[in-house]
């Protein structure tokens, strides 16, 4: 049995995403390896994500920053007439990277395992409702991941936002079915959302 810190430590790093038991491990004895001050450092950062970095109230991008809503929100080139839904605050970095997709966004805060009523609270699901009454948005695009889950996503919002008026588009099949919008390569993101479909 390990001391009662380097335990307590493994188990906070078990509930990481993807993280288990055995790299768990790895991480605390690597951190017990290092010197005190780039503990000190990385204890600070941490500090500093919880004071600093907070959530667009328009599309729940992390940033920093004086006001309520993000650079990209803010910014008066975006196009404010269309709407990309992601799960994920990397899926939105990918899409970005591509620099073909000049619209506005909106984090889900997913995945979810199932869509079931336990996990669907986890999601942004009444945020995003209040959001789709803007007069300006005129498309809505569906950017969920093409796995299991994802798809399972898309079709549950599709039904959810069918209601509101607006065009509702999804990424094209570019993107193996099974993947992740945040492994995909740039071109391939980028056809994807060129031969978006009407749904």
């Amino acid at each position: 049995m390990y001391p009662n810190t380097i335990q307590k430590l493994i188990d906070i790093f078990s509930k990481f995403p993807t993280v288990g038991p055995r790299t768990a491990r790895r991480f605390v004895f690597y951190l017990l390896k290092k010197d005190k001050k780039e503990i000190e450092e990385l204890t600070n950062l941490i500090l500093q994500l919880k004071e600093k970095v907070k959530f667009c109230k328009m599309c729940f991008k992390p940033f920093e920053g004086e006001l309520d809503i993000c650079e990209i929100c803010k910014d008066e080139k975006r196009d404010n007439s269309f709407l990309c839904i992601v799960e994920k605050e990397s899926d939105l970095e990918a899409i970005e990277k591509t620099k073909k997709y000049k619209g506005l966004y909106f984090i889900l805060g997913g995945p979810v395992l199932a869509i079931k009523k336990e996990e669907l609270k986890k999601l942004r699901i009444k945020e995003l409702e209040e959001r789709i009454k803007d007069k300006k948005i005129k498309e809505i695009i569906i950017a969920t991941n093409l796995t299991t889950e994802g798809e399972a996503l898309s079709l549950f919002l599709e039904r959810k936002l069918k209601s509101s008026g607006k065009k509702i588009t999804k990424l094209a099949r570019g993107i193996p079915s099974g993947g992740e919008l945040e492994y995909a390569d740039e071109e391939t993101l980028a056809a994807a959302f060129e031969g978006r479909r009407e749904s």
